[in-house]
């Protein structure tokens, strides 16, 4: 918790919400340790997120593709054929985004089902 020079949060005190001065409060035993005060860093990193991205190949038929598509992800019909024709057409389409973790699991299913499919930090 962030708090000025000479205040902040005791643990386990009765009320961990109730701030104190540098002083003992009438609840606590007196203690000569320092208050802990922890700085949250302003600079935190944001999380880039990861795609999972499936690619045109010679062998599995559009339809296939679409009824990949709905079952795995659970994608309407329309979303399923439209991320079908951008994978036949444009040669790949972005179907799933979030962490590592997940786009890796994604294109791992996508690898079971027989379709080409890359993992990458979403541009």
């Amino acid at each position: 918790m962030v708090g000025q020079q000479g205040a902040g949060v005791v643990r386990g005190h009765v009320n961990s919400l109730e701030k104190v001065s540098g002083d003992s409060c009438k609840h606590c035993p007196v203690s000569t340790a320092p208050l802990e005060i922890t700085e949250l860093s302003v600079n935190a990193e944001v999380e880039i997120p990861w795609v999972c991205i499936v690619w045109n190949d010679p062998v599995n038929l559009m339809s296939y593709v679409t009824y990949v598509f709905m079952q795995y992800f659970g994608y309407s019909r329309d979303k399923a054929e439209a991320l079908m024709f951008d994978v036949h057409s444009k040669g790949r389409a972005v179907v799933s985004s979030g962490s590592r973790d997940e786009a890796e699991r994604d294109a791992t299913a996508m690898h079971s089902y027989g379709l080409w499919a890359t993992v990458q930090k979403d541009d």
